[in-house]
C-alpha cells in the first residue's frame, strides 16, 4: 500500500512525512500548489526536494491553481457578493486536499492519502469515524466536517497524539527544516489577510445602503454589506446611544440590521449542504454543535427539515454567521457531520 502525503512545505506535513517514513510505510510526497506559480513557489518546491532526498521519498510537485481557483477562490467571492461570509479552509478540504489532490495522488499509484491536520481517525461502531486531535489549542476536525467520512477512511492523520509545540524539535531530530517556518496567514490566496482589498480586485461589489435597527430605525448607513460580519462591531462608522453590532444582512434591500450586545443571542440555526458522517438515527438525542473555530461546542438537539439541519440550542449561544460552517460532534469529540449556515434561529 502506498501513502501520498500532501506536504505543503510547513511544519506539520513534513512532520507528517517524516513520521510515516519512520514507521516503514511506502510514501510519496505530493505538493499541491494552489496559487498561480511565483518564485516563492520555486524556493519552496526546492525546499521540499531537499527534505524528501534526506527521507528517500519520491517528491512530486502538481500545480492545481486553476482547479484551486474554480472550486474555491471564485465560489468564496461569489458568496461574499451574496452578503455571506464563506469559510474557505473548510471548502478546501472536500473540493481539494480529498478531492481534486488525492485524485491525482491516485494517479501517481497512491492508495491512502496523509495530511498534516491534527485530527484523528478512530474505530467505531460506524466504521473509523473522524475525532478531534489530542492538541485541543490545534484540533482541526472543525475544518474537516464537510468531507465525505468515506475519503477519511481512506486518510492517514500522523499528528493525531502531537502536541504543536514539539513539531519543530522533532522535525530538527530528523534533520529537517520546513520551507515555510512560520504558521500560514488567515486565507492562503488573501494577500496580507485583506480580504476587501482581494475582492475588489476580483471585480465590483455591491454597492452601500441602510443601516437600521431591529425595528426599523434608520441609524446610518453602510459602504456595503460584504464589508461586514455577524458580530462586528468595530468600523461600523454609526454613532448611536450606545455599541451597535451587526445582526443581520437583508441582502434582497441591501439593508444592515444592528443592534445591542444582548441581541446576538441565538436560539439556533439551520445549516444547508449537509455531511452525514454518520447516518441521523445514531446520533445521540443531545449533540454537541461549533459554529466558529475557536468556539467551544455547546449542546443541541437537532433534526434533518428538507435537506437541511435545523439546530435549537441548549445553552446561550452567539448568533451563527450564514456561510460558516456548523460542525457537529458527540459529547467525546467524535464528529458527526457538519453543514454551512443559512440563517440564525431567534431566541
Amino acid at each position: 500500500m502506498i501513502i501520498a502525503v500532501a506536504v505543503s512545505g510547513g511544519m506539520d506535513s513534513l512532520l507528517s512525512l517524516a513520521l510515516l517514513k519512520e514507521q516503514g510505510h511506502d510514501l510519496i510526497a505530493v505538493h499541491g500548489h494552489f496559487l498561480p506559480p511565483n518564485p516563492a513557489w520555486q524556493s519552496v518546491i526546492e525546499g521540499l526536494t531537499k527534505a524528501c532526498d534526506i527521507l528517500g521519498v519520491p517528491f512530486h510537485a502538481l500545480d492545481l491553481h486553476k482547479e484551486f481557483d474554480c472550486r474555491v477562490v471564485a465560489p468564496f467571492v461569489k458568496d461574499y457578493r451574496a452578503g455571506l461570509t464563506p469559510n474557505p479552509c473548510a471548502m478546501c478540504n472536500p473540493r481539494m486536499k480529498f478531492g481534486v489532490l488525492f485524485d491525482a495522488a491516485r494517479q501517481l499509484g497512491a492508495d491512502r492519502l496523509a495530511t498534516g491536520h491534527y485530527v484523528s481517525m478512530v474505530a467505531r461502531e460506524q466504521g473509523r469515524m473522524l475525532v478531534r486531535g489530542a492538541d485541543m489549542t490545534k484540533d482541526q476536525s472543525y475544518f474537516l466536517s464537510l468531507v465525505p467520512i468515506e475519503n477519511l477512511r481512506q486518510a492517514e492523520f500522523p499528528l493525531a497524539e502531537t502536541l504543536k509545540k514539539d513539531v519543530l524539535e522533532i522535525l530538527a531530530k530528523h534533520g529537517l527544516t520546513p520551507p515555510i517556518p512560520s504558521e500560514s496567514q488567515e486565507i492562503c490566496f488573501v494577500p496580507d489577510d485583506d480580504y476587501q482589498a482581494f475582492l475588489l480586485e476580483r471585480g465590483p461589489m455591491p454597492e452601500g445602503g441602510p443601516a437600521i435597527l431591529p425595528d426599523g430605525t434608520i441609524v446610518g448607513e453602510h459602504k456595503g454589506l460584504w464589508r461586514h460580519t455577524q458580530g462586528q462591531r468595530r468600523g461600523l462608522g454609526i454613532a448611536w446611544t450606545e455599541a451597535l453590532y451587526v445582526l443581520d444582512k437583508d441582502v434582497h434591500s441591501n439593508t444592515l440590521i444592528v443592534g445591542p450586545k444582548s441581541a446576538l443571542q441565538s436560539g439556533g440555526c439551520v445549516a444547508g449542504q449537509v455531511n452525514l458522517m454518520s447516518p441521523m438515527d445514531a446520533w445521540p438525542e443531545i449533540v454537541m454543535v461549533q459554529t466558529r473555530y475557536r468556539q467551544k461546542a455547546k449542546p443541541s438537539q437537532v433534526k434533518l427539515v428538507g435537506g437541511s439541519l435545523r439546530f435549537e440550542f441548549l445553552e446561550s449561544h452567539t448568533r451563527p454567521t450564514p456561510g460558516q460552517v456548523a460542525a457537529v460532534y458527540t459529547e467525546d469529540g467524535m464528529v458527526l457531520g457538519g453543514g454551512i449556515i443559512e440563517k440564525p434561529l431567534p431566541l
